[in-house]
């Protein structure tokens, strides 16, 4: 199977990446940075298929995606990963460039991976867009609304986008669950130790995401 991820020099990303490989699947994914890509591509092998992205940078996405189909094939399941939190701090204290960057990335990025790949997995007639919202994505806590904002609306928009979908299709909105990862520890400190760690986590959302389709389409599902 052909798996794209975004987010991949890290967390949840990376840690799908080293299972879907592991399993056979072959693996476009993107990061930030030149360095992290390099790291992948020498630990997994040039049989994948990674690239250095602003995923925020909507002309970018669309050249990466272009460039894949050329030259790798279109996917068979896309999960859009990659996201950004703020400083925990009530609404009225998130600096307005925290959230715009919350919203670049959470939200508007997602938009540009999906409207670029759809086109090619509409003309096929399969595929499935797995987008990773959150717990904080169907219920809320104090000092994390900014996020929260973004995670709602990507229930929102993965579960209105299913009924575009024409038949053989399927948008899902994935809650991953609680991991102990950056983001997390950022939230609550050194409690996040006691969740999950990436590599305990994927063991069961690896099978999840390869289990998605058209049967799932616009339904929420959790790991």
């Amino acid at each position: 199977m052909k798996i794209l991820i975004t987010g991949v020099s890290r967390g949840l990303g990376l840690a799908l990446c080293n299972e879907y490989a592991q399993q056979g699947h072959e693996i476009a994914g993107c990061a930030r940075t030149e360095k992290a890509v390099k790291r992948l591509s020498e630990s997994l092998g040039s049989q994948h298929h990674f690239t250095a992205l602003d995923i925020t940078d909507d002309q970018a996405v669309q050249a990466w995606i272009t460039k894949l189909e050329s030259e790798w094939g279109v996917p068979d399941l896309v999960i859009n990963n990659a996201a950004v939190i703020a400083k925990n701090a009530p609404l009225w204290e998130v600096p307005l460039a925290e959230f715009k960057q919350l919203i670049d990335v959470n939200i508007t990025a997602v938009f540009s991976v999906t409207r670029h790949v759809l086109p090619a997995m509409i003309e096929r007639g399969s595929g499935v867009i797995a987008n990773l919202s959150s717990g904080w994505g169907r219920s809320v806590s104090a000092d994390v609304a900014a996020y929260c904002t973004t995670k709602f609306a990507i229930e929102g928009m993965t579960q209105a986008l299913a009924q575009d979908l024409p038949h053989g299709l399927a948008a899902v909105p994935v809650n991953p669950g609680v991991i102990n990862t950056e983001m997390l520890q950022s939230c609550f400190g050194e409690s996040a130790n006691d969740a999950q760690t990436p590599d305990q986590w994927v063991k069961r959302a690896a099978p999840l995401f390869l289990s998605l389709g058209p049967k799932d389409n616009g339904q929420q599902r959790s790991v």
